[in-house]
């Protein structure tokens, strides 16, 4: 925290000043106990109030309140003192904070430092109250206990000081957290924190949040529902009671929120010994209830007048259009007979067109026996079982002409979807093989480690050695006919090698381009039109193989010119595809599959 030379004190006590240094050189795990001494500090001023004023001014000007404020967050279970001194610089920062007046940069403090001070005490009870959760011996669980108390009196005594820190503490999540809680003496004491937090500034609650408060209502009353401890009870139905006391809307939300809370505190919670304040919460939610029957009561009967009043004019009004309504009847009564005609007319028509089809269908088959007869009568006799099965084979060819047809075009409609995906895989994984083969080359070679000199002795041993390996393995002698015979068999396997080489090779040729061929097929297959709305331009497309190279040319050309215009930050993903390569996931349509000639362009 940064304070101004303007804000310091005309004459400063030479403590806060010896503290100020030592803090200020210690180590961090030493901070803790040399600002306990703050507390010797302040009670020496504790006689005079203007006294007690100056040196909270000089404690804050010199961070030592800060310093109190950041190292509540530590762990204290492995510093000097542990967690008692955690609680009792607790204390030290609310007794500093409260009285204080600040005339440099007020802001910094009311709207930054008391809130962040506010967080970091209930973080540190929320420590406190786990540990004190977790302990197991009765001396462990009453030193937390005490230190949890502490911290608690410490909020309070701030809050009390700052009424407008009751706001954060509410809203603070640490604070919820520490309420919910099944551990009865730490509950307790949350309970009345919360009960100073409503004596100190109860119009708080209608400024926070409404989830805020809900939480807060069901909390209560779940402590109520779950416990049957009397302590717990008894402080739950005090906040309940000063909840209802402060405000009429809070008991129209208990009545309404919790439809069973009055049966509750009657049967669970009479003869507890707090009888007198839970007359007097069921005194307020009874009569809100029959307040709200009598407020119910006479919205009913409004209602019922507003609905008499409401029928009798609309019964007035139809009696004014009765005249109009039977015209509207007869009109309608006109009409629905006229459909109910039309109706009957057409079912007729429909019949009788139905009648004339059967009929002409009748005329055609018999129209059809007769020529077939006549064909018999003119085809020789042994000639009718040939003209048949002609005939049959032919009708069975168009059945299967029009069957497979059919099939092939949903198989394919059916694996257009699952092509593109194959394409669109085979492009990724070209990509990423480019981009790994451009990689590699770009990775530099380890560097050339000189191998160690051999020493004289070394080298006459491996002389030695070598010398010893020529005698036992000497090498044949060949004949120069022989060198002349093993040159002309090479020489005959390399011509081989090269002739079948080249047949291959044109194989090859011929298979991608045939493999071209079929690719450019599909994709023209893919992006036509269908059978419906095919026209001769489209015909000739398939007819002719110069058209469809051209058209794959030119579809090709627009997609480059169309890459080599987009901005620089579509092609950011590129940067792993070389300058002068168009990438072919930014083409309608491969490159690599352009069949040109009878060869596949590469």
């Amino acid at each position: 925290m940064a304070n101004t030379p303007g804000a310091r004190p005309a004459a400063v006590d030479p403590r806060v000043l010896a503290l100020a240094a030592q803090v200020s050189e210690s180590k961090d795990e030493d901070v803790p106990v040399l600002l306990l001494k703050l507390k010797e500090i302040l009670n020496s001023a504790s006689l005079g109030r203007k006294e007690s004023k100056k040196i909270k001014q000089e404690i804050y000007y010199y961070d030592l309140t800060q310093y109190c404020m950041l190292i509540l967050r530590q762990d204290y279970s492995r510093l000097r003192g542990g967690w008692a001194t955690a609680a009792q610089l607790a204390e030290i920062l609310s007794h500093c904070c409260v009285g204080l007046e600040v005339k440099e940069d007020p802001e910094e403090f009311y709207k930054k430092f008391l809130p962040s001070a506010i967080d970091n005490l209930l973080f540190l009870g929320r420590r406190l109250q786990a540990r004190f959760i977790r302990a197991i011996k009765d001396e462990e669980k009453k030193d937390f206990l005490h230190c949890f108390r502490t911290v608690t009196d410490a909020i309070c005594w701030l809050f009390g000081g700052h009424i407008e820190l009751t706001e954060c503490v509410l809203q603070n999540d640490h604070f919820l957290q520490l309420l919910m809680t099944d551990d009865v003496e730490t509950a307790i004491i949350m309970m009345s924190v919360l009960h100073d937090i409503l004596r100190v500034n109860s119009p708080v609650l209608l400024r926070v949040d409404e989830k805020i408060l809900h939480s807060l209502l069901d909390e209560l009353v779940y402590k109520l529902s779950s416990t049957t401890n009397p302590v717990i009870g008894n402080a739950a139905t005090k906040l309940l009671l000063s909840l209802a006391t402060f405000c009429q809307q809070l008991v129209k939300l208990l009545t309404t929120r919790y439809k069973g809370l009055k049966a509750l505190l009657t049967k669970q919670w009479t003869g507890k010994g707090f009888d007198r304040d839970l007359s007097q919460l069921l005194d307020l939610l009874y009569s809100e209830q029959s307040n709200r029957k009598g407020e119910m009561q006479r919205q009913h009967q409004a209602a019922y007048l507003i609905q008499a009043a409401w029928r009798g004019f609309q019964t007035r009004k139809r009696l004014k259009k009765l005249p109009q309504a039977v015209t509207a009847l007869q009109r309608s009564f006109r009409a629905k007979r006229k459909q109910e005609l039309q109706h009957l007319k057409k079912q007729k028509e429909d019949e009788a067109l139905k009648q004339q089809m059967q009929l002409q269908r009748q005329r055609a088959m018999r129209h059809f026996h007769e020529r077939q007869l006549a064909l018999l009568e003119i085809i020789h006799a042994s000639q009718v079982g040939k003209h048949m099965q002609e005939m049959e084979g032919k009708s069975a060819l168009t059945i299967q002409r029009f069957w497979r047809g059919y099939r092939v075009r949903r198989y394919f409609h059916q694996q257009k979807q699952s092509l593109k995906e194959y394409k669109a895989a085979v492009i990724i994984q070209r990509a990423a093989c480019k981009f790994l083969e451009k990689r590699r080359k770009k990775r530099a070679l380890s560097p050339w480690k000189d191998t160690k000199r051999l020493t004289d002795e070394q080298r006459l041993a491996l002389k030695q050695k070598v010398d010893d390996y020529i005698k036992l393995h000497p090498a044949s002698q060949m004949s120069e006919e022989m060198s002349e015979e093993l040159h002309m068999q090479a020489q005959e396997k390399l011509a081989q090698f090269l002739l079948r080489s080249s047949l291959d090779r044109r194989a090859t040729q011929r298979r991608e381009a045939l493999l071209a061929r079929v690719n450019t097929d599909v994709e023209l297959l893919m992006n036509a039109p269908g059978l419906a709305e095919t026209t001769e331009k489209d015909l000739d497309i398939f007819v002719s193989r110069s058209v469809p190279v051209a058209t794959k040319a030119k579809q090709s050309h627009n997609t480059m010119l169309k890459y080599s215009r987009w901005p620089w930050w579509k092609k950011l993903g590129d940067e792993f595809v070389e300058d002068d390569v168009i990438p072919h996931e930014a083409l309608n349509a491969e490159l690599g599959t352009l069949f040109i000639g009878g060869r596949k362009s590469l």
